[in-house]
């Protein structure tokens, strides 16, 4: 399937037609919706509205989508994502989704932990999985499309994209009360000519993290985009942001130094020999310390490709830069908080037939114990998976197998 088709008041429009708007316009608002053709029949999609009309996939329908089509979703037990949905992750609606997470939104100054004899409990409550930010760093790029890639996207990944498609993806999306996209900053391209006006845009849009007069508490936001360096100071260090050069986040020293422990090897894997360079992505949960001094409360790291799709270690990337060298369809599976991403396929194919294929990667470098996962995992699933061992060259990629799109009901 080249191009995604909709079936709307019985005639059938190209994603990119420009008569596209207009007939999601008629739409818009009433009980009908637009149908997918990327299987004969159609899929039911519904309309969403951002700065444009949006045609969005079902709740629960993205297995039902061919494996070509940009709104097909793999199965929940191929990702990290699997234990989330229900759980942590609960869509109420086709346009309403909620996230239940493991951080707070408010922050209490001096605020302590009461001491005080352990008392018999009046009940029991049984522990319910909540979010990292880890998982909703992965859940925004799932859901902005950064994890999935086609030929079409060669060459068109830069900032500008990064943060329109990330804001949209926390639109529609709540989490302890408050719209996502209220709470997330992702930088805007910089450049010199525009810098003051989206200067001025960024002091707006965190604001909300200057307490009103005789509020005890101080809100929280999460600024999400690519890592660049950090800067030791007198007072601790300072972080900075690609495309935020006016704007240093603040950590203390000993707080950055159990992050350099935790993520040197993501820090480490930017200077990798490879051909094209890994970026690392930071979310960070902030405050303000002071008028328009942002601290970190907590951060999470992640390496992606040049192209911006996630992926779980270095080990990876030479499969996916060979996927998009070959200008192969594909989705990149993410760990969430999964307590291992072995199990898990290092990719899915979607152009080698009706259904994903399966990419494994098993490298010399891996743990043992991950080793031993991803063996067992290869073992249940048989001679039919693709298995790279990256001390032996590449196998060669599966064949492509086109499918044509259909054209009406």
């Amino acid at each position: 399937m080249e191009e995604q088709r909709f079936f709307i008041k019985g005639v059938t429009f190209a994603a990119d037609d420009e008569r596209l708007q207009d007939a999601l316009a008629r739409v818009y608002d009433t009980p009908e919706r637009p149908r997918c053709m990327c299987v004969p029949g159609g899929i039911e999609m519904y309309v969403a509205r951002h700065r444009l009309y949006v045609v969005k996939r079902m709740p629960e329908t993205g297995t039902r989508h061919h494996a070509s089509c940009p709104s097909y979703e793999s199965e929940l037990h191929q990702s990290g994502l699997g234990e989330l949905m229900g759980e942590s992750i609960i869509e109420h609606s086709a346009e309403s989704v909620e996230l239940r997470v493991d951080f707070p939104l408010v922050r209490m100054p001096g605020r302590t932990v009461p001491r005080g004899e352990p008392s018999e409990p009046s009940e029991v409550s049984v522990p319910r999985r909540r979010m990292s930010l880890r998982a909703v760093m992965h859940f925004l790029f799932e859901r902005a499309g950064m994890n999935r890639w086609t030929p079409k996207m060669e060459g068109k990944r830069n900032q500008g994209v990064l943060h329109r498609y990330l804001m949209e993806a926390a639109e529609d999306v709540t989490t302890k009360g408050v719209r996502l996209s209220e709470r997330l900053y992702v930088p805007e391209p910089f450049s010199e000519a525009t810098k003051s006006r989206a200067a001025e845009r960024r002091r707006s849009k965190l604001a909300l993290l200057q307490a009103p007069d005789g509020e005890s508490q101080f809100r929280m936001a999460l600024v999400l985009g690519e890592f660049k360096c950090s800067e030791a100071t007198p007072l601790g260090r300072k972080v900075w942001v690609k495309h935020m050069p006016d704007a240093p986040l603040f950590i203390n020293t000993k707080a950055w130094e159990r992050i350099e422990r935790v993520y040197g090897s993501l820090f480490e894997a930017r200077d990798a020999d490879t051909p094209r360079k890994p970026r690392v992505v930071m979310c960070a949960l902030i405050y303000a310390k002071r008028e328009h001094i942002y601290q970190i409360d907590k951060a999470s790291f992640m390496l992606t490709t040049d192209q911006w799709v996630p992926v779980d270690g270095i080990h990876e990337i030479g499969l996916i830069d060979a996927l998009v060298a070959q200008q192969r369809r594909f989705i990149k599976p993410l760990r969430y908080d999964a307590n291992s991403a072995a199990p898990f396929p290092n990719a899915l194919l979607l152009d080698a037939g009706d259904t994903p294929l399966a990419l494994h990667v098993v490298s010399a470098f891996m743990e043992p114990k991950e080793r031993g996962l991803k063996e067992k995992t290869l073992k249940v699933r048989g001679a039919e998976e693709w298995v790279w061992i990256t001390d032996m060259p590449m196998p060669a990629l599966p064949v492509v197998i086109r499918k044509r799109a259909a054209t009406g009901q």
